[in-house]
């Protein structure tokens, strides 16, 4: 049975690897590759938001009868994260080194803090709450997207 949490974790994982791929292409100027890279990442992390937002976290307050608990707070979160992103945009489009730099910083502080409450807190009270019902709603996230 897969859980929630050893799931979502490596998806995490590996949207982070995709976001250091870019970064260091932007550290070293080599833009075409850092624009194709920064692409990749803003697809990987838009999908992985979408599947919390749109498949996970409503399952998980209609079954837990939870709709003001810690998934308003990540959802929020969230939004932090599309803001930050969008500006990191323009910094890529104007090739924009220091711009880039600065704000994957603060998105890779909110990013490492929010994945911290998601792994340790929310995703083990998803498993708790879905139990073997957890393959299913990973299979049904996955194939919505």
């Amino acid at each position: 049975m897969a859980s929630i949490t050893d799931f979502m974790t490596n998806d995490h994982r590996a949207c982070d690897d995709i976001f250091a791929l870019a970064e260091e292409s932007v550290a070293n100027g080599k833009w075409p590759k850092a624009k194709t890279e920064f692409a990749n990442f803003c697809a990987e992390i838009e999908r992985h938001l979408v599947m919390e937002e749109e498949i996970l976290f409503p399952a998980f307050e209609t079954k837990s009868g939870m709709q003001g608990g810690p998934t308003v707070v990540m959802r929020s979160e969230h939004q932090q994260m599309r803001k930050l992103i969008a500006d990191m945009a323009q910094s890529v489009e104007t090739n924009d080194r220091d711009g880039y730099l600065g704000l994957s910083e603060t998105l890779m502080v909110l990013t490492q803090q929010h994945n911290m409450k998601e792994e340790q807190m929310l995703y083990h009270m998803m498993d708790q709450t879905f139990g073997a019902e957890a393959t299913a709603l990973l299979t049904r996230a996955g194939a919505a997207l």
